[in-house]
């Protein structure tokens, strides 16, 4: 792992001597562990890696690139911070301006005596771009949440309540290797999965329902992410009207994905379909966003991002139509930009299931 060496050259490009992380996921970023506390420090010819006693036994297992350094009580993560800056000369010290409160922020800059220079950007922009194992990690992720949706497809019936759908769709990510869940399960069915963001009830599902599930994992720290609609019995003229027309527009939304395109065009070809359905006013969300570490991360396939799609990075494309009061649809993939192509890191059919 060098991403390290390529937060240093950043740091370079903009004439900076030192950074502090302090956010957790840039800290795994960093050094490739994760810990609930702690901090990393970055200059220009050395990294440390500060943690407690609950850490760094398991973290000298795995980091490589920055000398671990034990805080405690007595000596903490401040007093070590205030030391290394004193004894290498640091005046000007890089910080996460949008991590840090604002009160953290002045408390911090004054305990440390140097002077603070926002540098968020460091580490949200070279996140974009993802690395051979961080793809890996998803698609391990991606891997674990299908196997989970082929189970569950067999647990649906008639009287299951979204709670209970959403519950074993968790339970077999974690038994399949999952390490944790990556955001928030959403089951919802019938006149609920209109809600693009429902929260899972004891609702029983009925013949005739639609059931989206929206849910992923993490595996090494990266999140997959994806969502399935399916119908229990049978559905309606309608209901397969709208479902291919969400299947069309994203079909129509990963073609345009590509590295350079700027991301409200690729949301633009795929709402374009959905409006000329007459369907433009019940697709409310962007067409998508990138995944790594976070499952919201940028750039944005949305109609108002103005930036370029990176090589490199993996975004999601997920068009909806949802009928308030009647049903949603919705269905979701993860796109792997690269420079020469667009890899669907998705293999669940994206076809109407009926169950």
């Amino acid at each position: 792992m060098a991403n390290i060496k390529k937060i240093r050259q950043a740091m370079l490009e903009k004439g900076l001597e030192a950074l502090w992380l302090d956010n957790e996921l840039d800290r795994q970023y960093a050094v490739g562990f994760h810990t609930s506390d702690g901090a990393v420090l970055i200059l220009r010819s050395k990294a440390y890696f500060i943690t407690d006693s609950r850490y760094i036994e398991a973290a000298g297992e795995t980091v490589r690139d920055a000398e671990l350094l034990l805080c405690s009580a007595a000596n903490t993560q401040r007093d070590i911070l205030r030391a290394l800056l004193a004894e290498n000369g640091v005046t000007a010290l890089g910080v996460q301006d949008g991590s840090l409160s604002y009160s953290e922020y002045l408390r911090m800059q004054e305990a440390l005596g140097v002077r603070f220079v926002p540098a968020q950007d460091i580490t949200t922009l070279l996140r974009e771009t993802k690395e051979a194992y961080e793809v890996e990690s998803m698609v391990r992720a991606q891997r674990i949440a299908e196997k989970a949706l082929d189970a569950v497809l067999g647990l649906i019936e008639p009287g299951i309540t979204e709670n209970a759908v959403a519950a074993e769709l968790e339970y077999l990510m974690k038994k399949n290797g999952a390490e944790s869940l990556a955001f928030e399960t959403i089951c919802v069915a019938g006149a609920n999965s209109s809600r693009p963001h429902g929260v899972p009830s004891d609702n029983r599902l009925k013949a005739g329902d639609f059931i989206t599930m929206d849910f992923g994992c993490k595996v090494s720290g990266y999140c997959s992410d994806m969502t399935r609609t399916v119908a229990l019995g049978h559905v309606t003229d309608e209901m397969r009207r709208v479902y291919d027309t969400v299947l069309a527009a994203q079909q129509a939304g990963e073609r345009a994905a590509k590295a350079g395109v700027i991301g409200r065009d690729m949301d633009k070809a795929a709402r374009g379909v959905i409006e000329n359905a007459g369907y433009g006013s019940c697709f409310g969300h962007g067409l998508g966003h990138s995944v790594g570490l976070l499952i919201h991360e940028g750039p944005n396939a949305g109609p108002r991002e103005t930036r370029p799609l990176p090589a490199g990075t993996v975004v999601t494309c997920e068009p909806g139509i949802y009928l308030p009061g009647k049903f949603g649809v919705r269905i979701e993939d993860m796109l792997h930009i690269t420079e020469t192509r667009v890899e669907n890191l998705t293999k669940a059919p994206r076809e109407l299931i009926i169950l």
